[in-house]
């Protein structure tokens, strides 16, 4: 099983994203956190699925494989949303998570997340992407939303896992943890595959 494979390894996470920790804590590996710092820049002309794949592997930039014993194991990982054909970010303040909400609500939007295993010779990146409804947001259920989890961490000014997830939205089409921020089902494809190689 992967898990046992993993054992010869030494995995590490580069990103700050509790949420991102979780997740893959609960898939039963074992990791470090390594903090990495990048500009995420792209191409404004690409589409979605190249955007986050192109900024899961920017983040791997900063990391001097050389370093690293050479069974280490990278992941990155890199989420948006779009809604109205818009990418989103991490809103910048209050007024700008309540447009944000604002937009989600009694709409459907898509959740990207690119995804980069790396070992010091090799690299695979992929992406998933999950289609979320939201039934329609009264102002009072926004502004009690952002009052308590100050969503200014997320993209899309929302966490699934959270409130507002479990109160504002109907369907999720896609992998749930994807809209959480990893895709674990595909982390666990990719590791399975470098793991083989």
């Amino acid at each position: 099983m992967l898990l046992d494979k993993l054992q010869t390894h030494k995995v590490y996470l580069a990103s700050q994203s509790p949420r991102r920790h979780e997740l893959l804590a609960g898939m039963g590996v074992d990791f470090e956190v390594i903090k990495t710092d990048v500009e995420e820049t792209y191409d404004p002309s690409w589409n979605p699925e190249q955007i986050v794949m192109h900024l899961s592997k920017l983040k791997l930039s900063p990391i001097d494989m050389s370093l690293y014993d050479p069974s280490s194991i990278f992941i990155t990982c890199d989420t948006i949303v779009v809604i109205n054909g818009e990418i989103t970010g991490k809103p910048k303040d209050e007024e700008d998570a309540k447009r944000m909400l604002h937009a989600l609500s009694g709409n459907t939007h898509t959740v990207y997340s690119g995804l980069t295993v790396a070992t010091p010779k090799l690299q695979l990146t992929d992406y998933r992407a999950t289609d979320v409804v939201f039934e329609t947001l009264s102002d009072e259920m926004i502004q009690y939303y952002i009052d308590q989890y100050r969503p200014y961490d997320k993209a899309g000014s929302y966490g699934v896992q959270e409130w507002i997830g479990r109160v504002g939205i109907r369907e999720v089409r896609g992998s749930f943890y994807n809209v959480m921020g990893l895709p674990t089902r595909l982390l666990w494809v990719l590791l399975e595959e470098i793991c083989d190689l």
